[in-house]
């Protein structure tokens, strides 16, 4: 299974980011508009992302809450049907919740960085090092290290739930 190690922060400077972004860029920047659909599955994450009416992904992938660079185990299989798909999925999984953001990517070696805007929660960045095969976990944290320090971002700023865990956790907060 693929592995990548990968890290989410809030970004208070999107211009920054983006001047930071493209100068480290071996390409990009593709803007991407995406909407994640997830649904319940108790042994992992699954979600199908829609990028057109014509192209989707169904994602699934497993890695741990922690405000730190961690591994993501994933599969991915590409639909050409997602709508119909997303159908399916919904009635005999149920959808738990959605995501739709807005996705600036840029490639840095063999990292993905994304500047992410997401619709309710405001501008992050998500950093995705793929691991080649035999890659240890160890070098891709390092690699995102490196990267993190190259946008001066701080412990402060390091979130270890997905989008869709705040979006739902500002939808329904706990009451104290």
């Amino acid at each position: 299974m693929p592995t990548n190690v990968e890290i989410k922060a809030i970004l208070t400077d999107r211009a920054a980011a983006d001047r930071i972004a493209a100068r480290l860029s071996d390409a990009g920047p593709e803007v991407i508009q995406q909407e994640d659909h997830f649904f319940s599955c108790a042994s992992a994450r699954l979600k199908l992302r829609i990028l057109a009416p014509d192209c989707g992904e169904l994602i699934r992938y497993d890695r741990n809450n922690l405000a730190e660079a961690r591994p993501s185990n994933y599969l991915i299989a590409r639909t050409t049907d997602p709508h119909i798909l997303l159908e399916i999925l919904t009635a005999a999984l149920g959808r738990s919740g959605s995501v739709k953001k807005s996705r600036k990517l840029y490639l840095v070696g063999q990292t993905r960085i994304h500047l992410d805007q997401v619709e309710g929660l405001g501008d992050f960045l998500e950093l995705e090092v793929v691991l080649r095969p035999g890659q240890s976990e160890a070098e891709g944290k390092s690699i995102a290290a490196q990267l993190l320090s190259e946008f001066e971002i701080n412990q402060h700023q390091l979130l270890a739930d997905g989008y869709i865990d705040l979006l739902q956790r500002q939808a329904s907060p706990t009451e104290t």
